[in-house]
């Protein structure tokens, strides 16, 4: 945990204020959570982005504030929809010592011999919820996929006596599927035209 970002407190704005703050090409945060009420800040855009480049999105980061250091995940990023910018943030300062509930995304390895013989992989969750101490927070889970068959599913059930956390997700949480290809149907063009 050596990255520390330096933030700056701000008024709870105004719709304006916050276009203006943007636009110097800070974002408006907030922080709030262990030992500390909610607090609007700003962080300078070009510094987060480097700090989730190198940290990880999961990682702990410490701010300083007012000359306090207080460590902080990031609990939520509100993404503009029409532009790639970040337009809010939400850190939630932690405990070290304490488990805190994270999202934690599922990276596939290997490759699937369902899909090397036409299958189709399909992933309909990106993540896992789990509990763990911020610390121990992992980059990403790691699903090996190799053996998986066509008709094969990988759920949180079959992975969760192979890795050290408390996964909270059901256990019927897919995570990986290897499909079936679809046939596709040649439509037969009636040759004969009628004439009248």
């Amino acid at each position: 945990m050596s990255t520390v970002l330096s933030v700056k407190k701000r008024e709870a704005g105004h719709r304006s204020t916050l276009t203006q703050l943007r636009k110097g090409g800070a974002i408006p945060a907030v922080i709030y959570g262990y030992k500390l009420n909610s607090t609007p800040i700003s962080i300078s855009a070009k510094e987060f982005r480097k700090s989730i480049q190198k940290n990880g999105q999961n990682g702990v980061f410490s701010v300083d504030l007012d000359g306090e250091k207080v460590n902080v995940v990031v609990s939520e990023i509100q993404q503009c929809s029409m532009k790639d910018e970040v337009n809010h943030i939400d850190f939630l300062a932690i405990n070290m010592s304490e488990a805190i509930e994270a999202e934690v995304p599922i990276k596939l390895v290997g490759e699937s011999v369902g899909v090397s013989v036409g299958g189709i992989l399909m992933q309909p969750n990106l993540d896992v919820k789990i509990n763990v101490k911020p610390a121990d927070i992992p980059e990403a889970i790691e699903v090996d996929i190799t053996e998986l068959k066509i008709g094969e599913t990988i759920t949180v059930a079959d992975i969760r006596d192979m890795i050290d956390f408390n996964i909270l997700s059901e256990d019927g949480h897919t995570l990986v599927s290897i499909m079936a290809p679809a046939v596709v149907e040649e439509s037969t063009v009636d040759s004969e035209q009628v004439q009248e």
